[in-house]
């Protein structure tokens, strides 16, 4: 399928590895320039150019922690007009309710409610402007399911899916969607990192805690990059503007609900 935005434009965060980095591989392969971000330099340079070679698409990079004021305004500046925006931050550490004081949730919200904001806040103006723009944020599977350790997660991504509702809606007659989407657990770094404290947890093995993992989702597997990035690709294409405000839930199943 054509997506027909071959030549646009696209801002894409925390996207060196893992399902950012999906969404900027589908994206380059729709014909969309990048600019990518990431904080580790080195690893967001190699992703980069492995697109640039394979794709032929113009890719800047800037390496900088968006979550800050200061990496915003440097991703910001290279970003300047952009056509879609994709949203994408890793998620506060886990813990119990009983963990976290004012500055934890302090630091949640900057990190996975406040800074897509500002983006969002930055950016969409010039779309309306144009005419034309999408904007992905990548949130979680516990937004529709909470995970009861993952409680800063769940409140701060929450926040960011009610903005997101409100505002969709203001800005979809200007040609601007707006569309959540809703990662379970795909075969990322951070999918290992959990299988190995389950492992350690359990006394098992890091294959034993997959499976184990697998079990749970009924298409029996973890989800990839690949698919992942195709659905944030499908959803910043010509073909979505009818979509507006929704959030996409991509966990093979695991969330057993019927809305």
């Amino acid at each position: 399928m054509d997506l027909g935005i071959s030549g646009k434009r696209a801002l894409v965060c925390a996207s060196s590895k893992g399902l950012g980095l999906g969404c900027a591989e589908a994206l380059a392969e729709a014909g969309v320039n990048l600019v990518m971000n990431a904080r580790g330099a080195d690893a967001l340079e190699a992703s980069a150019q492995a697109i640039r070679d394979q794709y032929g698409v113009d890719v800047v990079t800037v390496a900088a922690d968006v979550t800050t004021e200061d990496g915003q305004q440097k991703v910001l500046e290279a970003a300047e007009g952009v056509d879609i925006l994709v949203t994408n931050a890793g998620g506060p550490p886990p813990g119990m309710w009983t963990d976290w004081d004012r500055e934890d949730f302090i630091k949640a919200l900057d990190a996975n409610m406040l800074s897509p904001i500002a983006l969002i806040k930055a950016l969409v103006p010039g779309m309306m402007d144009r005419g034309w723009g999408r904007v992905v944020n990548i949130t979680s599977v516990s937004v529709k399911s909470p995970i009861p350790v993952l409680g800063l997660s769940n409140a701060a991504r929450a926040g960011l899916t009610g903005y997101v509702a409100g505002t969709a809606r203001q800005v979809a007659g200007k040609g601007v969607i707006i569309n959540n989407l809703q990662p379970g657990i795909h075969a990322t770094d951070r999918a290992v990192s959990l299988d190995d404290g389950a492992a350690k947890a359990q006394g098992i093995t890091p294959d034993e805690a997959k499976a184990q993992r697998c079990a749970t989702i009924p298409a029996g597997r973890y989800g990839t990059r690949a698919e992942f990035g195709a659905t944030c690709a499908f959803m910043c294409s010509q073909h979505a503007g009818f979509m507006v405000g929704q959030n996409i839930l991509l966990d093979g199943g695991a969330t057993n609900t019927t809305m």
